[in-house]
């Protein structure tokens, strides 16, 4: 395995830290883009890498707007694959990941970077032929609204030309204090049979995994145990 250069935007989030830990540990080096590099200072130290901003060994924390396409294009160039968890709960989901999308397929577009893995939301996952989790009557309506934004994220890839996934995590509690195990499967477009949890860190694994071994494109697929 040839050591990447990753960037991850939205690094200090739940699932970013992990993707994070994951890629550092396995040899790549990774661009965390944050909003305030000031809150992690040594983060992923315990990973093997420092944080502390450009020239840290392993980990290079800048500050970024993943809705700003320019800033994107500058802080993608020259890196082998993009990972995007950010996400934002002051503004609508759907203003919040349109723009996001719009700005990461124009932006790595304009940097040479084709790949991106993206973490999407198990509710937009089929509980049969068409029918989508959020769209069943006993879906709770103050979640439609944010599992949306997600479903219009998806729209602006689709009519992308970027070598994308999304991976999507099951509708059940995402653990992030559960340990690492490196189980997972990734299914189709539809619910996967449900255990309780999930944990952020074998999201991780899985999203690191198809920045080294890209198997799915331009879908969204399951990630579940």
């Amino acid at each position: 395995m040839k050591v990447s250069r990753v960037v991850v935007f939205g690094a200090g989030g739940r699932a970013g830290v992990r993707v994070v830990t994951e890629a550092v540990a396995r040899g790549h080096e990774v661009t965390a883009v944050v909003r305030d590099p000031g809150k992690y200072a040594g983060a992923w130290g315990s990973s093997g890498a420092g944080a502390s901003g450009a020239g840290s060994p392993g980990v290079r924390v800048v500050a970024g707007d993943v809705t700003d396409l320019a800033g994107v294009a500058e802080v993608a160039a020259g890196h082998d694959a993009a990972v995007q968890v950010a996400a934002r709960l002051d503004v609508s989901s759907e203003e919040f990941y349109t723009a996001a999308a719009r700005a990461l397929v124009g932006g790595l577009g304009r940097a040479g970077v084709s790949r991106l893995v993206a973490v999407g939301i198990g509710s937009l996952l089929e509980v049969s032929p068409g029918v989508r989790l959020v769209d069943t009557p006993d879906f709770p309506a103050e979640a439609r609204a944010f599992s949306l934004g997600h479903a219009a994220e998806l729209e602006v890839f689709e009519k992308s030309g970027l070598d994308w996934v999304v991976l999507a995590p099951p509708p059940v509690l995402l653990d992030e204090s559960a340990s690492r195990t490196g189980r997972y499967r990734i299914g189709g477009g539809e619910v996967p049979a449900l255990e309780p949890v999930f944990s952020f860190a074998d999201l991780g694994v899985a999203v690191v995994d198809e920045v080294e071994r890209p198997r799915h494109h331009r879908v969204q697929v399951a990630v579940s145990y």
